[in-house]
């Protein structure tokens, strides 16, 4: 598969089922077997056993013919034509109404990938869309390592990773999917550790490659929004493609997650960059670019409003609220660096108990559950905290820029079939005075 048909859903194309009104019933009997094909029915379909009646009852027939309109993957059509040609039925390719969506369905749809439920947990990818699950599985488990940054902790979750992996059966089996997601979290944190210089603490196990958070919190800061500079950059790239596979170049230039919200980001780091190292050049084009930005962004805030004078109170509102949030998103976070420093204080604090109370006495027992303890709990709260807080940051930081609305996902029309199904000369023809909706004409 192409690299890009992974990052895409599937492409979709609208088609008539049409057979003949005595074989339909096998028909509509093979449909539900393959389950390929999405039928647009004036009902919710539903699993229980008169669900194929119902299908049959709301086909649309046409004098010997009798046929139903649906949604199907462009890759199951050849197989799906040459299963109902040997029951002298056909799939019909349709033209795609306009103003309507096509379903999506996306590469391994179904399959225990963690980083396919992160996505699906926000919503459905629009079907124009990129699928961004993988990419964005890469930012959370960085986004967890820098906030849990500890050699320690990191191995703990990794050996944890594994035995998921390996889990079959009993209540572990249930989170075996996750298997992946947990030992990538675990090794980021084995890197941060090893930067922070921690193993369980400042025990002095592992060598400071990078800083120590307690004595450094501006630099790691510092560091942190760096970070999360560089994944805004990734989100306005990818809501910039996005935008154009949406409503085109025109449509992607002026929207606040297109390129002119893009181009403001840019803009925003220029002059960050032209201040803090006095360079005139650099604050003179993030200036130009800042002020080409922001009326792009006015000018489509406005033909969205709808002009007018209340169109533009709204727009100015909306242009404010575009600035103010791209500031607050930024330093949003910071709290990358906040809560790894929350996880190395909880982490020192164990390690200053677990050194006062050391004696070769009988005081090391105490010593020793004081390490221990300590560190299981500050595994346990600060696991939760990180987990939480990337996951906060993944929606409402690189989301909101990703998507902007949501889409629908594929359902294929697949019935239990009944047991004891009469032969297909035998099958009950449609009623053809059922009333059909007009959505349902091929």
């Amino acid at each position: 598969m192409r690299w890009r048909e992974a990052l895409s859903p599937m492409r979709m194309e609208r088609v008539a089922i049409v057979a003949p009104v005595e074989h339909y019933r096998a028909v509509l009997e093979e449909v539900a077997r393959q389950a390929v094909v999405e039928l647009d029915l004036p009902y919710v379909p539903g699993d229980g056993p008169d669900e194929l009646d119902r299908a049959i009852d709301a086909a649309v027939v046409h004098g010997p013919v009798v046929g139903l309109v649906g949604w199907a993957a462009n890759r199951d059509l050849a197989a799906l034509s040459t299963t109902l040609a040997e029951l002298g039925a056909g799939v019909v390719p349709l033209v795609h109404p306009r103003g309507i969506d096509p379903p999506t369905l996306l590469p391994g749809a179904g399959s225990p990938r963690m980083s396919r439920t992160l996505v699906d947990t926000y919503g459905t990818v629009p079907y124009a869309d990129v699928d961004p699950s993988r990419m964005a599985a890469l930012a959370y488990v960085v986004m967890f390592g820098m906030m849990f940054g500890d050699v320690g902790h990191g191995l703990v979750l990794v050996a944890l990773g594994l035995v998921l992996r390996r889990a079959r059966s009993g209540r572990l089996a249930g989170l075996r999917r996750a298997w992946l997601f947990v030992t990538g979290a675990g090794l980021t944190s084995i890197v941060f550790g090893a930067l922070y210089g921690e193993a369980f603490g400042p025990t002095g196990l592992v060598p400071v490659l990078w800083l120590e958070p307690l004595t450094s919190p501006v630099p790691l800061m510092l560091a942190a929004l760096v970070i999360g500079a560089l994944l805004l950059a990734g989100a306005y790239l990818l809501g910039t493609i996005n935008r154009v596979r949406e409503g085109g170049w025109a449509y992607a230039l002026y929207a606040r997650t297109g390129v002119a919200g893009s181009a403001l980001f840019v803009a925003v780091g220029l002059l960050a960059w032209g201040l803090t190292a006095s360079v005139a050049p650099l604050v003179t084009a993030g200036g130009v670019l800042a002020t080409v930005a922001l009326v792009l962004i006015f000018a489509g805030l406005l033909v969205e409003a709808g002009g007018g004078a209340t169109g533009v109170f709204q727009a100015v509102i909306e242009w404010v609220d575009t600035l103010a949030r791209l500031g607050s998103n930024i330093v949003s976070f910071a709290r990358l660096a906040a809560f790894g420093l929350t996880h190395a204080a909880l982490l020192s604090v164990v390690w200053s108990g677990t050194t006062a109370l050391w004696r070769p006495d009988w005081r090391a027992v105490a010593a020793v559950l004081v390490f221990v303890l300590g560190n299981v709990l500050t595994f346990g709260l600060e696991a939760l905290v990180a987990g939480i807080q990337a996951l906060r940051l993944e929606y409402y930081e690189l989301f909101s820029r990703v998507f902007l609305s949501e889409g629908r996902p594929f359902r294929a029309w697949a019935p239990a079939l009944a047991t004891g199904s009469p032969a297909p000369e035998q099958n009950r023809a449609p009623d053809l005075t059922t009333s059909t909706t007009e959505g349902n004409r091929p």
